[in-house]
């Protein structure tokens, strides 16, 4: 085979126009990710980036906005249980799951409704 997949650059969530403050907010503001500039040829089409690790999350504007409730992103997390501790005390949602040998986990949702995975491997 000539070629080889070496990772994934971004994933991207919707959201629906005019929420970029209300993604910096949450993503920035309340989970810590850097916000990244757009391309200036991309900035005309909405939406707001993300640096996650290595890669990126990019949230897009779409046209009816419908959130993604089955598909979604999984970040890593390490110390998980504190992160969970901090969205709690934020008011914050959070769905526990163990249904997932060897990790620790748990969802919640974006402020538009998107589905979010928070895992950490059990050591």
């Amino acid at each position: 085979m000539a070629y080889h997949f070496q990772g994934i650059d971004h994933v991207q969530l919707a959201a629906p126009a005019g929420s970029e403050r209300k993604a910096r907010e949450f993503f920035a503001d309340l989970l810590g990710m850097e916000e990244i500039e757009k391309p200036e040829t991309l900035k005309k089409n909405g939406g707001i980036w993300f640096l996650c690790g290595a890669q990126q999350l990019h949230i897009g504007v779409e046209q009816p906005f419908d959130p993604a409730r089955k598909a979604h992103p999984a970040f890593y997390v390490e110390n998980l249980e504190e992160l969970k501790f901090y969205l709690r005390s934020n008011h914050v949602e959070v769905k526990d799951d163990d249904r997932l040998p060897g990790y620790k986990r748990f969802y919640l949702e974006d402020p538009f409704g998107n589905r979010l995975e928070f895992l950490e491997r059990l050591k």
